[in-house]
């Protein structure tokens, strides 16, 4: 396998951009006031981007995935993030199995 010098650039470019977001991310998060509504709308934007991604998935797919997203949901309220997961993959492998 060969690398030419064309992709190491682009890779290099796309590591410096990524890395440099992150940096970005993190000067900017030091002048957000520790309270407040941004605060609040901030500590929201991880679900909020999350549901906006996998809900069409869920809904759109078909109905094994449709009831393991309402499952993951529900472990979601009362399991950690980890057994969360399982759960959901569980949930879909089950209804997949059981609804063909």
């Amino acid at each position: 396998m060969t690398l030419s010098p064309d992709n190491l650039i682009a890779i290099l470019a796309m590591a410096a951009a990524t890395y440099g977001a992150r940096l970005t991310g993190l000067w900017v998060a030091a002048y957000i006031p520790a309270e407040g509504r941004l605060r609040a709308a901030l500590d929201a934007l991880p679900a909020a981007v999350l549901t906006a991604v996998v809900a069409p998935m869920a809904l759109a797919t078909g109905p094994a995935e449709t009831l393991a997203a309402i499952v993951t949901i529900l472990a979601a309220t009362r399991l950690p993030l980890l057994a969360t997961v399982a759960t959901g993959v569980l949930a879909v492998v089950l209804f997949r199995f059981l609804l063909g």
